[in-house]
Parts: C-alpha cells; structure tokens; sequence
C-alpha cells in the first residue's frame, strides 16, 4: 500500500535582514525574501533589520526561536568576511543541530554564478527549539539564489526524499 501524497503546508516564517545601512525603503534583499516565501504559499509572521551586532543579532534570533508561532527563520546579510559581518557568529551557538550540508550545497551552487568568489560565503543553517534557521549572503542574487535553488524545496512537504518540514514545531 502506497503512502498519500504529501500536501503543501504553509509554515509561518520570520526575516532578519543583517545591516548597518539597510532600512525599511532600502531593504531590497528582505523584501525579495518576503516575496518569494509568499509567492510560495509560506506566512511572514515576523520582519525585522537588526545591526550586524553579535547580541542584537542573538537576541532578536533567541527569541524568534522561542515563539511557538514561528517554524523558519530566514537571515540575509553578515555572512562574509568584510567590515563587521558576525552573522555565523552570532547564530551558530544557537543551533541544536548544523545543517552542514546547506552551506556545501549553497557554495557549490554559487559557483557557477560567481566563480571562486564563492569561498567567501559563510552561509550556514541549522535547528534551534524546532525552528529551522537559513542564514544567506545579503546580496539579492545571493538570496534568489539560496531561495529557488534549495530552501523553497526544503520547505514543501511534498519534496521528496525529504525536507524540512517534518522537523518543525507544528
């Protein structure tokens, strides 16, 4: 006997622009973020732009992770090696489980957009508290990227082998 196909389930995701510079007008990757995770048939539930600041940055996340209503947590920016960028800093301690796999697979798909320059992403994810945490570049094409290539079918249930979304908190 078969199993029923999988159904799409929305699944309520918040977004953490990374920024000394951005703001509300300016943020340009945040809002192809957003709509994308909407065109999907996701929820925004939370958005916010927070100074690339280790603890701002762990605050905002701990308690995003601790809200019982958000299941995905989307970050774009702090992810390189220039100025102050801590975003792998700042999150990682908060992982229960790395999702390695997502920053090799982010890297060697990038590869064939930017080359070697590549290497210098510092993308990563992870699982905190049922919450799934997908850290991005904050470029747009780096985010479209991170988007069409992996996450959205990390985030449909009907994605097989598997995805994510049987790892969130229901």
């Amino acid at each position: 006997m078969s199993k029923p196909a999988a159904q799409f389930e929305p699944l309520a995701v918040a977004v953490l622009t990374v920024s000394d510079t951005r703001t509300p007008e300016t943020d340009t990757s945040g809002d192809l973020l957003v709509q994308r995770l909407q065109e999907a048939g996701h929820t925004l539930v939370a958005r916010q732009i927070v100074k690339d600041d280790v603890y701002q940055l762990r605050k905002v996340v701990s308690g995003w992770i601790a809200d019982e209503q958000i299941q995905i947590v989307l970050t774009t920016g702090g992810t390189g090696f220039s100025g102050r960028d801590s975003t792998p800093e700042a999150l990682s301690v908060l992982f229960d489980k790395h999702i390695e796999g997502f920053g090799e697979l982010f890297r060697q798909v990038s590869l064939e957009e930017i080359g070697s320059s590549t290497i210098q992403s510092r993308c990563l994810a992870g699982l905190a508290n049922r919450t799934v945490i997908f850290c991005l570049p904050g470029s747009n094409n780096a985010c479209a990227t991170g988007w069409d290539r992996i996450i959205s079918e990390q985030l449909d249930a009907r994605h097989r082998p598997c995805n994510f979304v049987a790892q969130v908190r229901r």
